[in-house]
């Protein structure tokens, strides 16, 4: 096992971490159901102290998978506003810029579809949002009686604030989605009720990759 360890390690050096943008099932195996039979067999006991852990953990991933769905509402909620702000932007910058029309279609997918379209569509909205905000910043830059407009600044001090508002949900987002992807593989209890239920890991909010090429150039 050591040895495994120690290859992955040597593989990976060097190489960027990336999320994984794949959903991984939990499966258990027949010793988790021989590991049950046994506790029923030996006493009742045992087997009643480990159907109320189940009981438990079946609770515990519930309530996580709604504190989920609230921190992701709230990311959604933000790129929606601002979304409508750069939409309003690019009204006033009139033809200087040309918006991709697929990011208000996706925006309106992963408010109405199902989770899982939701986590694969959040990242490639996000992706494009930025664009558009790039591509407004780009012109007010190239064109100063845009950059004098006094409406437009206002709007894309809203776009910046709205910005911060999501890398702050982001992050909230995160950390109860690595919350449940360890929790689902927490053996015994949590793990069989997730394999029960069919549970997957879920797809991390995260950058682009052309963010993180810029994020590596050079400021000052």
């Amino acid at each position: 096992m050591s040895q495994q360890l120690d290859e992955t390690m040597v593989s990976t050096e060097g190489k960027d971490v990336n999320v994984i943008q794949q959903r991984l099932q939990v499966k258990v195996g027949f010793g988790s159901k021989l590991f049950e039979i046994v506790l029923w067999c030996l006493l009742i006991i045992p087997g009643l102290i480990f159907q109320y852990r189940k009981v438990k953990a079946d609770n515990y991933l519930q309530q996580l998978q709604q504190k989920i769905q609230k921190n992701a509402s709230q990311i959604d909620n933000y790129m929606e506003q601002r979304v409508m702000i750069l939409q309003n932007c690019a009204g006033l910058v009139e033809k200087s810029i040309e918006l991709d029309k697929s990011t208000f279609e996706a925006i309106a997918k992963y408010r109405s579809g199902n989770d899982e379209q939701k986590e694969q569509t959040r990242n490639e909205v996000a992706s494009k949002v930025e664009d558009m905000s790039r591509n407004i910043n780009f012109a007010m830059e190239n064109y100063p009686e845009l950059k004098a407009h006094q409406t437009l600044q206002d709007a894309m001090r809203q776009n910046y604030q709205l910005q911060l508002e999501i890398t702050a949900a982001r992050e909230l987002y995160n950390d109860s989605v690595n919350e449940w992807n360890s929790a689902i593989f927490s053996w015994p209890a949590k793990m069989i009720v997730a394999a029960k239920h069919g549970f997957t890991t879920k797809i991390p909010f995260s950058i682009s990759s052309e963010m993180k090429e810029k994020a590596r150039g050079t400021f000052f």
